[in-house]
């Protein structure tokens, strides 16, 4: 929940600076201004679309500047360095998990789980993906 509030906090203090731009901005427009301008929109539409999947979900998407550190790639970049043997155990977890839902999408009695099959199926080969790009950073250290 704390990081509903800190969003929150951060689009009330986004929108009373636009407001005060916008009054400079009538007056005597600048290009610096119009280009902060520009920077704190897309800032206050990132929290609200983060509040916003947070109120519809319970997730956030974690695009947010204030909160993309707090992203599973994040957690995963902490784990490899601190517990590299925690972070292979969720790597293997995770092929494990490849390996059951490409099993289950070929097996006729689960036919009425095949949707949920394929997103689960694709959501671990995305994560897949996030393990072996953070290893080979790792490796190219």
């Amino acid at each position: 929940m704390q990081l509903a509030t800190l969003l929150y906090n951060d689009r009330v203090v986004t929108y009373k600076q636009m407001k005060q731009l916008d009054e400079q901005l009538d007056r005597k427009p600048r290009s610096r201004d119009i280009m902060q301008m520009v920077e704190l929109r897309i800032r206050n539409l990132q929290a609200f679309a983060e509040l916003q999947s947070f109120n519809d979900t319970g997730r956030f998407h974690y695009r947010h500047p204030l909160v993309s550190h707090k992203s599973e790639q994040a957690e995963l970049e902490r784990l490899l360095a601190e517990d590299p043997a925690a972070f292979m155990q969720r790597y293997k977890n995770c092929t494990d998990n490849i390996r059951r839902y490409t099993a289950y999408l070929r097996r006729p009695d689960r036919a009425g789980r095949r949707t949920s099959d394929r997103r689960l199926l694709q959501k671990y080969t995305e994560l897949q993906t996030l393990f072996q790009t953070l290893l080979r950073k790792a490796r190219g250290k």
